[in-house]
């Protein structure tokens, strides 16, 4: 499905906008958002496969690119026996170094939200300082930032997500699984978001 929609077969009949600002929006204009929103957002699995495919560098300075390594990661997790959506976590991860990549994994964890538990949302969202670990202290940082979080019930989690699937995951001989393999793990996982976040909130929070 393309990323921009076309006008529906009815639209000349659909409602059509009036308002200029949201304070002076109607609820059937909102309800006509929120069809074009349904059919838009149909297509995030696709966009996030391509925001992927897009890390398929030509050239890197790791030992594979940061495509292959997603995969690696993704393998890795896979015949660990991990659960599907801790295996696309490990999918997705780096996917937001395309738009922030000195911030990359609250960009990733923003981004699945929705649709992981808290547990996968918070591996993602420090999953940067966890690996950190491994190579803060040659850059003049302190690798053992990560400490700091020794308090969360996820510490543990994250610490073994970034030393069994994403810090090792650059071995060009490991036997890696295609992107078609976790395809229908990443469309399942999709498929089961909250929707509107801010629909959930209620001022008693």
């Amino acid at each position: 499905m393309p990323d921009t929609l076309h006008a529906p077969d009815d639209a000349e009949h659909r409602h059509k906008p009036t308002w200029t600002s949201f304070e002076n929006a109607t609820r059937e204009d909102f309800l006509a958002v929120m069809d074009y929103e349904d059919a838009y957002n149909a297509a995030l699995p696709d966009r996030i496969l391509e925001a992927i495919k897009s890390l398929d560098e030509a050239w890197t300075p790791y030992p594979v690119n940061r495509y292959q390594h997603s995969l690696q990661a993704a393998t890795r997790a896979y015949e660990d026996g991990a659960d599907e959506e801790i295996i696309v976590a490990a999918l997705v991860h780096d996917t937001g170094d395309i738009l922030s990549p000195y911030n990359h994994g609250e960009l990733a964890a923003a981004m699945m939200k929705p649709y992981v538990s808290e547990r996968c949302y918070w591996i993602l969202k420090h999953h940067c300082v966890f690996q950190g670990y491994y190579y803060n202290h040659h850059l003049g940082g302190d690798r053992n930032a990560r400490d700091k979080y020794r308090d969360s019930p996820f510490w543990e989690d994250c610490r073994y997500f970034c030393h069994e699937y994403d810090q090792c995951a650059f071995d060009p001989d490991y036997p890696t699984k295609p992107l078609e393999f976790f395809e229908p793990m990443l469309r399942k996982l999709l498929s089961k978001g909250e929707g509107h976040m801010e629909l959930n909130e209620t001022a008693e929070d």
